[in-house]
């Protein structure tokens, strides 16, 4: 039978923030199938239970999920395109519930430290739990007079809460970078960007010479990190962005050169890139001039 709608795996409950994502990037009709944790959406892709997975890889506020990045360097699938998600932290507790009844808020550790002024000012006691759409849930199943949690909107419809305050978090400009991934290459796109791994053999300048194979030929680079290599130790790897597409003439050659230089290069996918969210620029633009 011909599948009319992907399905979209994420980590979490429903409600989580990659579901956001997944319904920002694909619509609000998508089916969407919760896994317990990242490593089940690349298992959930490959055995065909979803179509795609929807994996975060880095946070404007807390910087890069590593385990994502090992994932995508452990298995085969391929980069469809990257989301940017607005993340914005909602107080919810059951109808009913006011503001000075509130004695403990629970939600995931990084939510948490991302509203902590928030709770701070109201003098609230923080209780790590292991998911904001999690916590959302066990709260709407076993009621507790003076808990609320911190969750996404979308959290808050399917488990029927009550948003008590929008948008509780810290800093303004907090994103959080999906990568979609599947099976194959997406369709070719402008403009596009692309994603690889590459190791470096241990000679002086190793690292100058694969990244001046982009810079001659004038490609900017987005993203560059490094992690350790985990099957041999004192070694590392690199994550590079590049925009572009691997098929333009200029990556292409860059491409060539790379592998020339490095130890070994996986492409993870050339995809269509996510316009920078304006408000975003915005924030930049103001810390430039302080």
């Amino acid at each position: 039978m011909t599948q009319t709608r992907p399905i979209v795996a994420f980590q979490g409950e429903h409600g989580a923030f990659s579901e956001e994502a997944i319904r920002q990037h694909f619509g609000p009709d998508v089916e969407t199938l919760p896994c317990h944790a990242f490593a089940d959406i690349f298992s959930a892709v490959e055995e065909g239970r979803a179509t795609y997975g929807m994996v975060p890889v880095e946070n404007s506020v807390a910087g890069s999920i590593n385990k994502a990045y090992d994932l995508l360097l452990e298995h085969d699938l391929r980069i469809w395109g990257e989301v940017l998600l607005r993340v914005r932290h909602n107080l919810l507790a059951m109808p009913g519930t006011r503001p000075e009844d509130i004695e403990a808020v629970r939600s995931h550790p990084q939510a948490l430290a991302q509203c902590e002024r928030y709770l701070n000012r109201h003098g609230w006691r923080a209780i790590p739990w292991y998911d904001t759409a999690g916590s959302a849930k066990e709260l709407a199943a076993q009621p507790e007079p003076g808990v609320a949690v911190i969750a996404s909107r979308l959290a808050a419809e399917q488990y029927g809460l009550e948003i008590l305050a929008p948008g509780i978090e810290d800093l303004d400009f907090n994103y959080t970078r999906f990568f979609v991934v599947g099976h194959g290459d997406p369709p070719r796109a402008h403009p596009a960007k692309t994603s690889l791994i590459f190791a470096l053999p241990h000679s002086p300048g190793s690292l100058v010479a694969c990244l001046n194979a982009f810079a001659s030929r004038g490609i900017n680079l987005t993203k560059l990190e490094s992690r350790p290599r985990r099957n041999r130790p004192w070694h590392y790897v690199f994550y590079l962005d590049f925009e572009g597409h691997w098929q333009d003439e200029a990556c292409r050659e860059a491409l060539v050169a790379l592998l020339s230089q490095a130890a070994f290069v996986k492409l993870l996918g050339s995809y269509p890139a996510a316009p920078l969210p304006q408000d975003h620029e915005t924030a930049q633009a103001e810390l430039l001039q302080i």
